[in-house]
Order: C-alpha cells, then structure tokens, then sequence
C-alpha cells in the first residue's frame, strides 16, 4: 500500500479546450498492464472541450455545477451533481461547463492498447453546436 503523492493541477491545453480548464489526476497506470485513468475536471463558466471520443468509452461523474455533454447527432444532455454520464467507445462527444458558473466532474476512463490512441481530439465546438442549433 501506498500513499499516492499529490500531482500539481494542470491548465488543459488550447488545442483541445476552449476556455479555462484545469485538471487533477486522482489515479493514473503504474505499470504497463493498468489501464485506469482518473481525473477531477474544473470548467470555468463557458468553458468547452473540443469534439474528441475514447477507445475505450469513459465515465463523468458531474460533482458541481450544471455540465452539458453533446454528441455529432445534435443531442444535448444536461447533467447534474450526482449524476455519472456514459460515453460509449468511439462515439464523439463534447463536455462543457452549462449555465452561468463553474462545472467539475470527474473523468475516469481505460487507456487504450496503444495509450496515443485512449483519446481522439477532433476540431473545436462550435458556438452553434454547443447551443445545440
């Protein structure tokens, strides 16, 4: 047993957010046969993933705030604190901070067997789709 050692909180990079977003890991593999990947997401008011899907399919579990989650067929789903959205592998989605403040979830998902490919970053949403028009 062991006490993992805290890692510094990371802003996520432009490329694949729009806004301020920062990030804790909670748990990540210590060997080559793991695979879980856990992490405390903060969204600032506004704040947005760009389109990006997972091989292995991923959990949010919604902690503060109001979190909007859309996906390449126009839908939109409001989730709430207490609520655990699932992704299924492979299907292209967003995650952003809804309403007026912040939004926290945590992430938790399973690396992929090359762990390059655990997430597939696309272009960034557009005001259009994250208003769901």
């Amino acid at each position: 047993m062991q006490i993992e050692p805290r890692k510094p909180t990371v802003k996520n990079p432009p490329e694949q957010f729009a806004g301020d977003v920062w990030l804790d890991v909670i748990a990540a593999p210590h060997t080559d046969d793991q695979r879980m990947t856990v992490a405390t997401v903060r969204f600032a008011p506004g704040a947005r993933t760009a389109w990006h899907s997972h091989a292995r399919g991923q959990y949010l579990r919604v902690t503060a705030g109001v979190a909007r989650f859309g996906d390449r067929e126009g839908n939109i789903l409001e989730v709430h604190p207490g609520e655990t959205l699932y992704t299924p592998p492979g299907q292209e989605h967003w995650h952003a901070a809804g309403g007026e403040g912040f939004m926290e979830h945590i992430a938790m998902m399973e690396s992929a067997d090359d762990p390059s490919q655990s997430a597939i970053w696309a272009e960034h949403v557009s005001d259009e789709d994250l208003a769901g028009r």
